[in-house]
């Protein structure tokens, strides 16, 4: 069974980066299209970045787009977000997700979540 665990949240100042990381287990991540998403009490989850299977090609919600960078590391395993200039507005749980990309056919898998909270 497959499994994703998200690291690296914590709170920030504003203008301060994290980065935040995402270990994968029990599947083939090189066949999983990978993304970032966050949420809020009360909100919706939100999709933040996100990174096709091969790396090639990356995608960020508006809001984000200029400060934050998706990658992916398929030999060790790992999905990252680099979360740079935080803004207040960024406090959210963000969580992992893999879906299968191209050809691929499995299951879909959320991470738990870690929690960034930029405050002064």
């Amino acid at each position: 069974q497959g499994q994703l665990v998200e690291t690296g949240g914590g709170l920030v100042q504003p203008g301060e980066s994290l980065r935040l990381s995402c270990a994968a287990s029990g599947f083939t991540l090189s066949n999983y299209d990978m993304e970032w998403h966050r949420q809020t009490p009360g909100k919706e989850r939100e999709l933040v970045a996100y990174v096709s299977r091969r790396g090639t090609s990356t995608d960020y919600a508006d809001s984000v787009k200029g400060r934050f960078i998706i990658s992916r590391d398929d030999a060790k395993n790992m999905v990252f977000l680099q979360m740079d200039s935080l803004k207040p507005e960024d406090t959210a749980k963000y969580y992992c997700y893999a879906a299968p990309g191209g050809p691929f056919i499995g299951n879909n898998y959320w991470g738990q979540g870690t929690q960034v909270t930029v405050s002064s």
